[in-house]
């Protein structure tokens, strides 16, 4: 593994079954995602981006390959060690919020520092913070069921950083949001993910935001097509 090298993938493979028939997701990729950049994973619906970057963070085990991260071979691990990894070293930004509805803004944001063991009100706290520098702090009491889709989705970002993790992944960070709230999302996570021993990787089809990523990967097929600091002009 290079010693700059966030995560190291070799050879990923990954298979469905689909009735009878088996499905090849990814087709043996090689990739490196290096420390200090936001790496972006790009391609069609279907070409395999969130199937390759569920298996980088220890979600989805692939079918055959190799994936360490920070120099861990993850998929070595056994699962109590896997989710303690996962806990203590990734933060995930999900299309689905996964909110739980029955505690405010501020206690979903928290989740992570009170799964490590922080008191209640400093991981509180922590978690305000962070929604005032996304521009919802006012909100940090309500229910999820009393927020926008684009207010919840600054929430379970909020989530994602606020244990201040290695490695953030995530799957369409900018969606549901416009373009202000967008950049300021985009801004806070290069703030927080992104620093000489940290990594930030992010799949999206907001062409508002190509010119902030460090480095652009295109999947087409479960392939990786392009590897570079742009897109390219076919795309």
């Amino acid at each position: 593994m290079n010693a700059e090298s966030a995560i190291c993938a070799r050879g990923i493979i990954r298979d469905f079954q689909a009735g009878q028939s088996t499905i090849r997701v990814l087709h043996g990729i090689d990739t490196d995602i290096r420390s200090g950049e936001m790496t972006y994973v790009v391609g069609e619906s279907g070409s395999g981006k969130t199937t390759l970057i569920s298996i980088m963070c220890g979600i989805l085990w692939p079918t055959e390959g190799e994936v360490q991260v920070f120099g861990t071979d993850i998929y070595s691990l056994s699962d109590t060690e896997l989710v303690n990894f996962r806990l203590n070293n990734i933060g995930f930004i999900f299309q689905q919020y996964n909110l739980i509805p029955s505690i405010d803004a501020a206690a979903n944001a928290a989740v992570p520092l009170i799964a490590k063991g922080m008191a209640i009100e400093p991981a509180r706290q922590k978690a305000i913070e962070l929604l005032e520098k996304l521009n919802i702090g006012d909100q940090a009491n309500k229910l999820p069921n009393q927020l926008s889709g684009g207010q919840q989705q600054r929430v379970a970002i909020a989530r994602a950083l606020v244990h201040e993790p290695r490695l953030v992944v995530c799957d369409e960070p900018t969606a549901a949001l416009d373009a202000s709230s967008g950049r300021r999302v985009m801004d806070l996570l290069r703030e927080v993910a992104v620093a000489p021993d940290r990594a930030c990787i992010i799949v999206t089809h907001d062409n508002r935001i190509f010119d902030l990523a460090d480095r652009i990967l295109v999947l087409e097929d479960g392939r990786v097509t392009h590897d570079g600091t742009d897109m390219p002009d076919d795309h």
